[in-house]
């Protein structure tokens, strides 16, 4: 290939990298996202900027940290203000054009792209509010759907995902071959396997619990004796108790069988725009990333969802591939999704702003250090987790205890270190260069000012309670209540 080459972005929600059978899973089924490893790059220690949705989306957006970015949380939402790659690259010529799931403030601003087709942004351009209430425990009535939907079945989201993907075939099949003076760049964003947990029944019976080659795993840490005591945890889940709704290990199993399931439901809806890539010609021309915006703890330690800092939340995978790259290549430098934006800027030979923190993917250092920040709904101060080399430093302001983790030795993260005698040359060397990168104390003060501020504008406290919980963002076209519903689901 000669030139720069098309860019197609394909973004998931809540895809941690242990499932996916590249990253070494045994009960994930993902042979298109296998196949786009054997032909192309595999990070094995990316991670997101925050392990919630809509941070995380403006930190890879702009290609800076939470803290130097500004959206701080679900009730934060980017709104286009803090240029981006969408508004660089459509600005130096290229079509951007965005399909799916954005969470950005939504509301006819100008985010970046040229187009946004079936665009899902915050609820009411305001997000998640509830969790501007961070001083107090604000128990989520919605937590209860992670349990009662998990199971065979189509929901709001998994129908939301389906136009996505057929969008983007259409795309890719109409628009793509045009004649054009820049390659274009498509950035699909897709929603699984963000709960509910419920599966189309092809892919949920793919991993049902009667017809598995071995029992399927519970999660690991999770027997109440296991669970680490950590008062940061203790909070979240007093905040977020999805837990407490399942009656027993069938039920865990069932949820585990639906985010298997739903990650099966992405690979093929995945292997669907690739092949519309191949089926436009444009293959041999195109460089394919894959990322997902966090993970998913799916009960590992007792908690479900995303907002801690251990692996199966904060580590994503992170997949490039295509014209003029490497072919079954493994990365094992550490690198973040602030990394995607001047890694796009520089294929597409567009300059990368010295505001930009991201590093180029192309050349990865086997030294950085990666930052990520937690802000939000379940946490009374901030979280700030550095990884650099083979050890990861959780801090959390508000005098709560730091947890340190040996992840060569101790990959699963059951052991803190942080009071262990033989680490403590490390635990000063950590927080130095944590604080290198930022003031925890001073980033957390600036978070809960920005939060304050918000939950005024909100109308106060009472206004958002009686706003309530939806659970999760209803799509385009949905209502709040009825992007909790689910059709044909079974038990």
């Amino acid at each position: 290939m000669t030139g720069r080459p098309n860019i197609l972005v394909l973004l998931s929600d809540e895809h941690g990298s242990k499932h996916l059978g590249c990253y070494g899973s045994k009960l994930a089924r993902t042979p298109h996202l296998d196949a786009l490893a054997a032909r192309g790059v595999r990070f094995t220690q990316a991670y997101t900027p925050s392990p919630i949705c809509v941070p995380a989306r403006a930190a890879l957006a702009t290609g800076r940290s939470l803290h130097k970015a500004g959206f701080w949380c679900n009730a934060d939402p980017y709104d286009g203000g803090v240029p981006s790659w969408h508004h660089l690259l459509r600005d130096a010529g290229h079509r951007v054009v965005s399909i799916g799931k954005l969470h950005f403030k939504g509301g006819g601003r100008d985010h970046g792209f040229s187009e946004e087709i079936l665009p899902m942004h915050a609820a009411d351009g305001l997000g998640d509010l509830l969790g501007l209430l961070r001083d107090e425990v604000v128990p989520r009535a919605g937590a209860a759907k992670l349990e009662a939907m998990a199971g065979p079945g189509e929901s709001s989201y998994t129908r939301y995902d389906r136009r996505i993907t057929a969008a983007a075939e259409t795309w890719l099949r109409e628009e793509a071959p045009k004649p054009a003076d820049r390659p274009w760049v498509l950035f699909v964003s897709l929603v699984a396997p963000h709960f509910p947990l419920t599966a189309p029944a092809e892919f949920y019976s793919q991993h049902r619990l009667d017809a598995l080659p071995m029992p399927m795993p519970m999660p690991k840490i999770y027997g109440s004796e296991e669970r680490p005591g950590h008062p940061y945890l203790r909070h979240y889940a007093a905040n977020l108790d999805y837990d407490r709704y399942f009656a027993d290990p069938h039920s865990v199993r069932r949820a585990i069988a639906g985010y298997l399931g739903l990650v099966g439901f992405v690979d093929s809806n995945v292997g669907r725009v690739l092949g519309a890539i191949e089926a436009s010609g444009q293959a041999d021309r195109t460089v394919v990333l894959y990322a997902s915006d966090h993970g998913d703890n799916l009960g590992a330690r007792g908690v479900w969802g995303k907002s801690t800092m251990y692996e199966e939340s904060a580590d994503v995978p992170l997949i490039l591939a295509g014209a003029g790259l490497p072919h079954g290549r493994r990365w094992d430098a550490p690198v973040s999704l602030i990394d995607v934006a001047p890694t796009l800027l520089e294929l597409c030979g567009v300059s990368i702003p010295a505001e930009m923190e991201g590093r180029s993917l192309l050349s990865p250092d086997p030294a950085r250090e990666v930052l990520s920040e937690y802000h939000a709904t379940g946490s009374r101060h901030g979280a700030f987790m550095l990884r650099r080399g083979r050890w990861k430093l959780i801090h959390h302001e508000g005098g709560l205890p730091p947890e340190l983790f040996d992840l060569d030795a101790d990959p699963e993260e059951p052991t803190n270190l942080a009071a262990d005698p033989t680490s403590s040359a490390v635990l000063p060397e950590l927080y130095t260069a944590l604080r290198r990168h930022c003031d925890p104390a001073a980033v957390d003060a600036r978070a809960r000012a920005r939060q304050r501020a918000l939950l005024a504008a909100a109308g106060g406290r009472e206004a958002v309670l009686a706003r309530g919980d939806f659970g999760f963002s209803p799509p385009p076209g949905e209502s709040h209540a009825h992007a909790g519903s689910v059709a044909a689901a079974t038990r």
